[in-house]
Order: C-alpha cells, then sequence, then structure tokens
C-alpha cells in the first residue's frame, strides 16, 4: 500500500524555531525539479530510444511515474517562462526565442506580476529555493540580483552569452557562471558538475528544511564537447551521445546525494525535457521503438514538443505507473504550489492546471480536455521593444487521441490520429468520418476562444546598452 506525505502547512509559532524547522520539513516534500536542454524522447532508454543507455533516468521511470503526453514548447525560452509563470507564450509573450544578455533589450521583469514564478510561491510557502544552470531571460550586468528577486535564495546559472563578453559564451569548458557573488569564469572544472555540485550543497545546508530546486540543465546544447567521462569523443555524433550520458550521470549524482542526505523518500523529484533534440542540418537521429526519428528542436511534431516526463519519490509516487495523462508546462506551477500545501493566489491569472493529485495517486486522470504548445522562432525588435514573430503564432493543440495543427489565421490544417498515426503521416482533416469532423470542430472551438494577436513581453524600457542590438535603433519595417 502506497503510503503518502501529508501536504500541509505548519504555522511555526517561533521564527527560526529549530522544532518548527523540523515539523515544517516533515510535512512539506521537497521538489527536485530536473530539465534536460535539447534532448527528445528518442535519447532517453525507458521511452524506446535503442541506440543508448540511460540508467539512472531509467531507474526513476521504473520507481516512479512515466507520462507519454506531456507537452513542453518548442523552444527553450518559451518553455522555460512558461514553465516560470504558468502561462502560456500566447498570454505571457514569450513566442519566440529570445537570448536576452544578447540581445540587449528588456528582460523577465520580476516587478510585473504576470512575471510571479513558482519560486516566489515557494518561498512565500517556506521553502528555501536554489536555481541551477542555464537561465538566459535576465542579463545579469544590468539586473545582478535578479535570480533572487525572481524568488530563489541561491543560485548558480550560466548567465546565457552576453554581447560584447567573449568570456560569457562558455557554460560547459570554463564556464562563465553567475552566483549570488557575481558572475566569473570557472577554470579547471566541467559546467554541468559546477551545477550539480551548487545544488548538493545547498542541499546540505538545507537539508532540514523543505527545498525547492530547480536544475535547467545547461547539457546537452550545443556546443558539442567531449565530456570528463569521454575526453576521446572526436565527432558532433560521438560529443552528443557523450552529453547525454553526462546527463544521465548528473540525475544519478544527484539521486545519490539525497540518498546520502537522508532525505530521499521526501524529494518528488521532476524529469523532463524543455524541447526535443537538435534538428536542422545538424542534427541528431535516434532509433525509438525501431523507428529513426530526426531531431525535431523548433517543431511542433510530437518529437519537437511531446516531451520525457517522470516523477518519482519513494513511497509517495507509485512505483511503475505509466499514464496518458495529458499535461504540459503551464500546469508545473500550480502543481508545485500544491504539492507544497499552498494555493495558487486567486488574483494571479494562469492557465494550467494542477497534476498533484495524478502523482500522489488520488486520480488516475488529469482534468486537462486538451494539451498545447507554441512558440518558436526568433523573435525581432520593432520600435525598441521585442515582440513576436507572427500575429498570432502557429500552434498545436492535442487530446489523447487526435491532434491539430493552427495556421497564423487561427485556421486548422491538419489533423492527426496519434493511436493510429504517431508520426503525424496522415491528414485527416479533409475526411468525411463523423469522429474526424467531430474532432476538428471541438479543436477549432478552442482556437476560436483565443486572442487573435498574442502578447508581447512584460517589461518596462530602460536606457540603452553600448552592446544593445543594432536593430533596436533601425527604422521598423512595416507589418
Amino acid at each position: 500500500m502506497i503510503k503518502y506525505l501529508t501536504i500541509t502547512l505548519i504555522a511555526t509559532l517561533a521564527a527560526g524555531s529549530s522544532l518548527a524547522a523540523a515539523q515544517a520539513s516533515e510535512s512539506k516534500p521537497n521538489i527536485l525539479f530536473i530539465m534536460v536542454d535539447d534532448l527528445g524522447k528518442e535519447w532517453i532508454s525507458c521511452y524506446g530510444a535503442e541506440d543508448i543507455e540511460t540508467p539512472n533516468i531509467d531507474a526513476l521511470a521504473a520507481g516512479g511515474m512515466k507520462f507519454n503526453n506531456a507537452y513542453s514548447m518548442p523552444s527553450c525560452t518559451s518553455s522555460r517562462t512558461m514553465l516560470l509563470t504558468g502561462q502560456y507564450p500566447w498570454r505571457n509573450g514569450y513566442v519566440s526565442h529570445w537570448d536576452v544578455p544578447r540581445w540587449g533589450v528588456g528582460y523577465f521583469d520580476w516587478k510585473k506580476k504576470e512575471n510571479t514564478t513558482f519560486a516566489r510561491l515557494m518561498k512565500n510557502q517556506g521553502y528555501a529555493t536554489c536555481a541551477a544552470g542555464k537561465w538566459q531571460i535576465n542579463d545579469f550586468r544590468i539586473e545582478p540580483q535578479a535570480m533572487q528577486k525572481h524568488g530563489f535564495d541561491d543560485w548558480a546559472m550560466w548567465t546565457g552569452a552576453e554581447t560584447g563578453n567573449e568570456a560569457s559564451d562558455h557554460r560547459f569548458i570554463k564556464p562563465y557562471i553567475n552566483t549570488p557573488e557575481g558572475s566569473k569564469v570557472y577554470t579547471g572544472t566541467f559546467g554541468p558538475d559546477v551545477y550539480t555540485d551548487h545544488l548538493i550543497n545547498f542541499m546540505t545546508k538545507h537539508k532540514e528544511e523543505p527545498m525547492c530546486l530547480y536544475y535547467p540543465m545547461a547539457l546537452v546544447h550545443r556546443p558539442w564537447v567531449a565530456t570528463p567521462d569521454h575526453p576521446n569523443a572526436k565527432t558532433r555524433n560521438e560529443r552528443h551521445v557523450a552529453m547525454v550520458h553526462y546527463v544521465d550521470k548528473m540525475v544519478g549524482k544527484l539521486i545519490k546525494s539525497l540518498n546520502d542526505l537522508g532525505i530521499r523518500e521526501r524529494t518528488i523529484v521532476i524529469f523532463t525535457t524543455d524541447n526535443g533534440t537538435t534538428g536542422g542540418r545538424v542534427g541528431f537521429t535516434a532509433i525509438r521503438n525501431g523507428v529513426e526519428v530526426a531531431g525535431a528542436k523548433g517543431e511542433l511534431s510530437e518529437a519537437g514538443v511531446c516531451a520525457p516526463f517522470i516523477v518519482n519519490c519513494p513511497e509517495t509516487v507509485a512505483a511503475g505507473v505509466e499514464t496518458d495523462a495529458l499535461t504540459d508546462f503551464a500546469d508545473l506551477l500550480p502543481t508545485l504550489v500544491e504539492l507544497g500545501g499552498g494555493k495558487v493566489p486567486e488574483d494571479l491569472i494562469i492557465d494550467g492546471t494542477s497534476i498533484a493529485s495524478v502523482i500522489l495517486g488520488k486520480n488516475q486522470d488529469s482534468e486537462r480536455p486538451w494539451i498545447m504548445s507554441l512558440g518558436g522562432g526568433q523573435g525581432k525588435i520593432v520600435d525598441g521593444r521585442v515582440v513576436g514573430a507572427k500575429v498570432f503564432g502557429e500552434r498545436v493543440i492535442r487530446d489523447k487521441q487526435y491532434k491539430v495543427w493552427v495556421s497564423k489565421e487561427k485556421k486548422i490544417t491538419r489533423l492527426h490520429d496519434l493511436k493510429k498515426d504517431p508520426w503525424e503521416k496522415t491528414n485527416l482533416l479533409d475526411s468525411e468520418l463523423a469522429e474526424h469532423k467531430a474532432a476538428t470542430q471541438k479543436f477549432q472551438a478552442v482556437v476560436d476562444s483565443l486572442p487573435d494577436q498574442d502578447a508581447t513581453p512584460f517589461y518596462e524600457p530602460r536606457a540603452a546598452n553600448a552592446w544593445d542590438r543594432k536593430e533596436q535603433a533601425k527604422k521598423p519595417k512595416a507589418e
């Protein structure tokens, strides 16, 4: 019989009391959220990958819950801002990829209520919060305490490539990392080890408190490098494989640390990825369930947006469960808040729905009738502001069986039966079958309910800097 953690909010009578801290620690589960950069299901063996082994990730699935129908967004900025805020890109404005340190225009503004992060909400619930890995949606030269203002007590983040600062390009070899003490180059160590060790050090210091840990990995994004475990990896593919193995190693290292610290059984581990594997002319292919799958980062195909999603916590999350419950990254904020014993503020607008009841085994299915993915391509600058690349971005919407592709004219252009056609080869849009017409009508009603124009990012203008993109000063072209 599964023993569930009691997730209740403990009222502390004396601030800083060790007894109160112990009580809070016992009643609230820790959360460790791991998100790999640019890795599709076809590279994870528990999802059917046939030419690579990922034993530590597989162990999480075997001992926990594996989701088959979890959507990320097709590119990194859209996924990150969505999971942080619980809002779809069409609402929060991050409908395209946007490297803030490189562009030098705007930022992920903590002063805007719409940009409230799960970290701030978890901190308000008494959680110690830490992030490590890749942030890239603030310029730490301008906002050196951006992470703290977004709700993190501690952090070790690759800054993203800062225009005018060549050292900041590096996230693996001689990584350029920002911590509460500032940004610097770390020599003689591999970036992923710095990020992972920072999290472990934080866990060691705060093991008596409830913790919310966010690990958006720098792996396996380009540049593809040889790892300390495979220093002789030469070709691009060999290095990619080596980096996937290092992802698995870092997962194992974190799980071992949780065990060593005696907090494994009260730590809910969530593993996912931000989008599919690198595609295009430099893309990678892998065999999954007997089919060769090409990398589809930036694409709206299932290989681009249907992410691996695994949840594990001994005695709290049932072992060996495989679920077709629908979920997407908008659900993460309300899910984490509920797992922590709290509620999303009534005046905070979000698009997601908590799946905590599914994770805890109280319900076998989520409340989601459909999930959505959008947000790809590069952003652009118009009148000095970053805006989306399209008025209404192309997107996909699906349920457990059917999926539609939606054009920038808000029209459905493709319908696929994913149970019969998981690789989306046959367009059923012109089918005369009643069930196909009903599915199209169902999804068109969802499309019609959406705004005709996607939002632009919420941020306040600031003074120009020498490194700002030149496009900012150019006269915008007619839309």
